[in-house]
C-alpha cells in the first residue's frame, strides 16, 4: 500500500522536471542561434524571442543620434541581397557565412561548427545538429535522435528575417570612423546590459552597413558585409524536413 503515495511522488517529481525542462528549451529555442554580430541583445536571461532586440537609443548615450542614417541603412539592407562572414559570440570557434536574398530569405551556415539556419517571412528553419550545439552552449543539454539528423526546427520571431541583421538605434562614435575595403565607414555604438556593438556603416550613398563588431558576455565576434546586389539562390528545407518546437521536443524527449 505504501507504493501508492510513493508513485505518486515519483510521477509529480517526474512531471515536474519535465515541466521544467520543457520550458527551459522552449525558452531557448526562441533565442537560441546566432548572435549573427548585429543587433545588441538583452539581457540573455530575459530570453527574448527576437533576433534583434533594440539597443539604448543615442540620446541616453549622450552622443549624436544615428538614427537617420540607421534608417536608411535598415531600407538599403533590407532590399539587397548581400552576404557576409565572421565569427559568433554563439561559439568559440568557427565562421558563419550569410546570405541574404529579399525573395528568397536568409540563409547562414557555420563552417567549422557544423549545421545551418533558414529564415522566410519571419519564420525560423534551424537544423537539429546546431540547435543541439547552441542549448548546449546555454547549459541544456540534449540528444539528437539519429532520425532527425536532417531536421529542422520551427520558430517564429514576430519579426521578418531583416531582424537578424538591422542595426539597433545608436550614436556615432567618430573616434571609431574608419575605411572598410576601401570605402568611408561612420561607427555607431549601441549598449545594452552586458553587450556592446559598433556597426560601420557606409559614410556615402548607397547606405549599407559594412561590419560589426560585438561583445556579449565577454565573448567578441566580427562580421564583414559584401556582395551587395549579388543574388545568391536559397532554398528552404522540403516540407517533410521540418517540425515545429513542440514536435522536436516530444522526439527528443522519446528518444
Amino acid at each position: 500500500m505504501s507504493d501508492t503515495p510513493l508513485s505518486r511522488t515519483d510521477t509529480g517529481s517526474t512531471r515536474a522536471r519535465a515541466v521544467r525542462r520543457a520550458s527551459v528549451l522552449t525558452a531557448l529555442l526562441a533565442t537560441t542561434v546566432l548572435a549573427c554580430g548585429t543587433a545588441s541583445d538583452k539581457d540573455e536571461d530575459e530570453h527574448s524571442t527576437s533576433p534583434s532586440p533594440t539597443a539604448t537609443s543615442g540620446a541616453a548615450l549622450g552622443g549624436t543620434s544615428a538614427d537617420a542614417r540607421i534608417e536608411q541603412v535598415n531600407e538599403t539592407m533590407r532590399k539587397t541581397p548581400f552576404s557576409g562572414i565572421g565569427t559568433t559570440t554563439a561559439f568559440d570557434e568557427g565562421l558563419q557565412e550569410i546570405r541574404w536574398n529579399p525573395s528568397q530569405g536568409l540563409h547562414i551556415k557555420l563552417v567549422g561548427i557544423g549545421g545551418d539556419m533558414y529564415c522566410k517571412d519571419g519564420v525560423t528553419y534551424t537544423s537539429a545538429d546546431l540547435l543541439a550545439k547552441s542549448l548546449g552552449s546555454k547549459g541544456v543539454q540534449i540528444t539528437v535522435p539519429d532520425r532527425l539528423d536532417d531536421t529542422y526546427v520551427t520558430t517564429e520571431s514576430g519579426q521578418g528575417c531583416e531582424a537578424y541583421f538591422a542595426v539597433p538605434p545608436g550614436t556615432f562614435a567618430p573616434d571609431k570612423d574608419t575605411e572598410i575595403e576601401g570605402v568611408p565607414a561612420r561607427a555607431v555604438t549601441a549598449a545594452s546590459g552586458s553587450t556592446s556593438d559598433v556597426y560601420y556603416i557606409s559614410e556615402e550613398d548607397p547606405a549599407r552597413l559594412l561590419k560589426t563588431e560585438s561583445t556579449r558576455d565577454g565573448r567578441e565576434s566580427h562580421t564583414t558585409y559584401a556582395d551587395f546586389g549579388k543574388e545568391a539562390g536559397i532554398v528552404l528545407p522540403k516540407a517533410d524536413q521540418v517540425m515545429t518546437m513542440e514536435e522536436f521536443r516530444e522526439e527528443v524527449d522519446a528518444g
